[in-house]
């Protein structure tokens, strides 16, 4: 009888460590989706900027934010930041989404492996 209750809580603490990490993990992903939408946001805003900016005259004085203060900038060199600016959100999207797909890999190996061990123990109590 023992060793069936050793197995029980060996199960037992198997599902509770399962149900923090799904817990934790769900959380996780919501917070990559916050990061993500928020980051789609100043990406579509970027791209409307440039766009407006695309269509000012080259005479036109436009001014690029440094900080607290405005500096006076030429029209390619406004171009040449918000296209920057773009590029740095996809590269932080591409790696939100790689941590998203790495925490449901996670996810999924310990649902397997506590499977496996739950196949296990039934086998071990029908022999």
């Amino acid at each position: 009888m023992s060793t069936i209750n050793a197995i029980d809580l060996e199960l037992k603490r198997a599902f509770t460590d399962m149900q923090v990490n799904k817990i934790e993990t769900t959380k996780k992903l919501k917070m990559l989706d916050i990061q993500a939408e928020m980051l789609k946001t100043s990406k579509k805003k970027y791209e409307i900027t440039d766009k407006e900016v695309k269509n000012l005259t080259p005479d036109t004085r436009v001014y690029s934010s440094v900080g607290r203060m405005f500096v006076l900038s030429s029209l390619p060199e406004v171009h040449t930041e918000l296209l920057s600016k773009q590029g740095k959100c996809d590269d932080i999207l591409k790696s939100l989404d790689d941590k998203k797909e790495f925490l449901l890999k996670c996810s999924k190996e310990q649902e397997d492996s506590l499977r496996e061990l739950v196949q296990q123990r039934k086998e071990a109590t029908s022999n």
